[in-house]
């Protein structure tokens, strides 16, 4: 998949701001969202328009933005959003689905500006040469999202491109969305959270150097730093996860917390010890799929007690994955 920036009328490769591209025009079938987790709602609208493409021919492309919109648009004071998936995230998770283009929006308070017309003309039109376009049935683009698939349909007559709208996906009767999603990380429900994305929540994060206490107990972790401050970090506790090193799959425990039992103040810190691999990670990028719930992070009266549960949680997300 080419992935591709667009800022101040201008595309570019993604990481490579210098290299701009003259012309990316190809008729192309086209989706536009946040996309914020690639829920199964915005897979049902990406597939939709990849069966577009294959049957009519044309290059598959999904247009997000970055940073999410309600960001920029509520502002420091504003509602403090927590995003399911760093643009990173989010990248691999579209990879995934065979799309060809993935164009990353630089969404600033300029383009919030844009009428619904300008940026379907200037950016799905011109600049992609859009001649399918498929959204959401509750989507809205342009100044305060007053565009709608109506306004969608018309501009297609006039630009010449046709609109197909994606119903509404229930999951047992249940609505989802982003929202939705969120409420059941903070609350722990890792499994109903992980039902609505279609695949298992990520962490992920550079390795960096850590107190190394883990080691000392015979349970050696590896440390996170999370990119983005506005990553949204589930229910602090333990969790059954696996992460993928050098093409191979190993289970995990990872603990998201405040370390109650380790004096001394910090706040809220990721740390998995990965079952099987003893090998050195600092500086790696690794991700992390979470699968389970284990327990709620508690302070123990000793190291060995903390000792003890960690055994226990060892061999449970061991019978997890059996």
């Amino acid at each position: 998949m080419q992935v591709l920036v667009y800022h101040n009328r201008q595309l570019c490769p993604y990481g490579t701001p210098d290299a701009l591209i003259s012309d990316a025009r190809e008729d192309s079938a086209v989706t536009v969202g946040s996309f914020d987790g690639v829920h199964l709602g915005h897979r049902k609208i990406i597939s939709s328009m990849l069966e577009t493409a294959r049957r009519q021919s044309l290059r598959s492309v999904v247009v997000t933005f970055d940073p999410h919109p309600r960001l920029v648009l509520k502002g420091g004071d504003g509602e403090k959003l927590e995003i399911l998936t760093t643009i990173d995230e989010k990248i691999g998770q579209i990879g995934s689905l065979g799309v060809d283009l993935l164009v990353v929006v630089r969404f600033t308070p300029e383009l919030a500006a844009w009428s619904s017309e300008e940026f379907i003309g200037e950016l799905l039109v011109r600049t992609l040469s859009a001649k399918q376009v498929t959204v959401g049935y509750d989507h809205g683009f342009g100044r305060n999202r007053r565009g709608s698939g109506a306004t969608l349909a018309e501009l297609g007559v006039a630009h010449g491109f046709a609109v197909q709208v994606v119903g509404e996906l229930r999951i047992d009767g249940a609505h989802i969305s982003s929202t939705r999603i969120r409420t059941l990380l903070h609350n722990g429900a890792i499994v109903e959270a992980n039902s609505f994305l279609g695949a298992p929540y990520m962490v992920s994060g550079q390795v960096v150097d850590g107190r190394k206490l883990g080691r000392a107990l015979g349970y050696p972790t590896v440390n996170l730093s999370i990119p983005d401050p506005r990553k949204l970090l589930p229910h602090t506790g333990v969790y059954a996860a696996t992460t993928i090193i050098a093409a191979q799959r190993y289970k995990a425990m990872m603990n998201i917390g405040s370390q109650p039992t380790i004096p001394g103040e910090r706040g809220k810190q990721i740390e998995a010890h990965i079952l099987g691999y003893s090998g050195l990670l600092y500086g790696r990028d690794l991700r992390f799929s979470l699968h389970a719930f284990l327990r709620d992070e508690k302070k123990f009266g000793s190291l060995a007690d903390l000792q003890e549960q960690l055994e226990k949680d060892k061999k449970t997300v061991e019978l997890f994955f059996e």
